[in-house]
């Protein structure tokens, strides 16, 4: 087993189709590897080549016998390598086999880790105040939507969440009938896509009333009301949400 410090790291170089006993080397050199213990090892493919012989191999050439380069690469002990080496020059045969030194500074560990114990859901609870903002799908802001824009000014006022409502149907104070055109109803008439939005935004009544003067900039023409609302949440993930609560303090 491998330990903190001196070892050898061993790279084999044989061709892909070199054969031990009617297999592929490299094949029977990871099988013996992995039967005398070594701690790991890995085989990789190479794209071009040549050795030896002087042939070039490369995927670029369409040859159904190709001979692509493989290598197979592991670190060990000095002391193992020793007894492993005689059997590996007679498989590697006319491959090449490097030796180089190296250290290990931090082996591979053997343990799994431990699976956390399953935390039971906890159910939190507490007041708060719910904002429905009713607008068109058409209503702008500037160069943006209007609902994508109240959506980017809720987060950069640390308000806790808010979620867009697309509607396939509805009407306001003007009368106007507005409507998904997907739903090709044939007797509503209309081009483009006005559909009715709402945005439900829940956070505490201080942090609502305090983003109300940017509300009333942003929205010239639409319906908001506000109610009370109990939270009722539950989450597996509590001792999280305890920390991004004191990272927003």
């Amino acid at each position: 087993m491998l330990t903190t410090g001196p070892a050898k790291k061993v790279s084999i170089y044989v061709g892909e189709d070199h054969r031990y006993h009617g297999n592929s080397v490299y094949v029977a050199i990871l099988d013996f590897l992995f039967y005398r213990g070594v701690a790991g090892a890995t085989v990789s493919r190479g794209i071009a080549g040549f050795g030896s012989s002087r042939q070039l191999h490369s995927t670029r050439l369409v040859d159904l016998t190709q001979n692509l380069p493989i290598k197979i690469e592991f670190i060990e002990t000095p002391e193992k390598l020793e007894e492993l080496l005689p059997k590996l020059h007679e498989m590697a045969g006319t491959g090449l086999i490097e030796v180089q030194d190296t250290t290990v500074v931090k082996p591979a560990s053997t343990h799994k880790q431990k699976t956390p114990e399953p935390v039971p859901p906890i159910k939190l609870e507490g007041r708060a105040r719910l904002v429905r903002i009713y607008i068109d799908e058409a209503d702008r802001w500037g160069d943006k939507p209007l609902h994508t824009a109240l959506v980017e000014a809720l987060r950069a006022n640390d308000i806790a969440g808010v979620t867009v409502y697309a509607g396939i149907l509805g009407y306001g104070a003007t009368g106007q009938l507005h409507h998904d055109r997907s739903l090709t109803l044939p007797h509503i008439a209309g081009h483009g896509h006005d559909r009715p939005i709402m945005l439900a935004v829940v956070d505490s009544e201080e942090k609502l009333n305090n983003f109300m003067p940017i509300l009333d900039q942003m929205v010239e023409q639409g319906l908001v009301v506000m109610s009370n609302v109990e939270i009722v949440k539950y989450t597996h993930d509590y001792r999280e949400a305890e920390r991004r609560q004191e990272t927003r303090r």
